[in-house]
């Protein structure tokens, strides 16, 4: 007989968190009627300067069985949490996970850029990326890397060798999800790979806490460059090199304004 669902949460923290913080995303997103074209990841809203976007395509979801998929196979892979005697466990688990929507998003864009730019791919500079799967699939594989004779539970139906699993549920969800972002997964196995295989090391609390705070600061400040949210407090002015801003501090003013843009129609994938 399984523990407590209690337990397992109080096992599970940052995973339980992450749950939370994405359903709730998404509570609010189907309450505003906000659509993916406003938070997903775009070739076109990134070079547009839409660089937000890498976080919110990351914690966002289209329907509530995207969600349940994404966060059901995240809750088997919190097991992550638990072997801190194998040099994982919590404090592992939130700094890469901060390194694997970052890495991912970014390497998603860039092989958006080779199609378009590279191989004249015009469709995908429009497709528009979002979801948690990026990371789920990243933490797959740093698992069959780290542990490889374990199993993989995916909503209690199917039980997959970890060690083969990246690759067998990359090609499973391409073939059952015709929207399913295989550029996505595969930026996310990858990622996993190079964070599992120690190609990136050495992230601890400074190199996390660094790190999120100039995600913030790039958050805050392509979002007031993009003309997506109206910070009063913010105003940014063009300095010698105009791709650089300067940033000074205003005395706060009633009323910001959520000024949402549309992406021209260009499919949207699941990830």
């Amino acid at each position: 007989m399984g523990k407590p669902l209690f337990y397992e949460i109080l096992e599970k923290p940052a995973t339980s968190c992450i749950i939370a913080i994405c359903s709730a995303i998404w509570y609010y997103i189907q309450k505003k009627n906000i659509g993916y074209s406003h938070v997903g990841l775009s070739y076109e809203t990134a070079i547009e300067g839409h660089h937000w976007r890498i976080i919110t395509s990351a914690f966002s979801h289209i329907s509530v069985i995207h969600l349940v998929f994404n966060m059901s196979a995240l809750w088997s892979l919190g097991v992550v949490e638990k072997l801190g005697f194998m040099g994982l466990g919590v404090q592992f688990y939130l700094h890469y996970t901060l390194v694997l929507v970052l890495l991912s998003g970014i390497l998603v864009l860039l092989c958006y850029h080779v199609l378009v730019q590279r191989l004249k791919l015009e469709y995908f500079q429009r497709v528009t990326a979002v979801g948690y799967s990026c990371v789920v699939f990243g933490w797959m594989t740093i698992l069959s890397v780290k542990q490889p004779s374990s199993k993989l539970n995916l909503f209690g139906l199917l039980s997959l060798p970890i060690s083969f699993a990246p690759f067998e549920s990359l090609i499973f969800t391409s073939i059952i999800v015709p929207q399913a972002s295989f550029l996505g997964h595969l930026s996310g196995i990858i990622v996993g790979y190079a964070i599992g295989w120690g190609f990136i090391h050495g992230m601890n609390n400074y190199w996390a806490v660094t790190m999120l705070g100039w995600v913030v600061v790039v958050f805050v400040l392509s979002l007031k460059r993009s003309g997506a949210y109206d910070f009063d407090f913010l105003e940014i002015e063009p300095v010698t090199d105009p791709s650089l801003p300067s940033v000074r501090f205003l005395p706060p003013v009633n009323g910001r304004t959520l000024q949402m843009s549309s992406v021209p129609a260009g499919g949207v994938e699941l990830v």
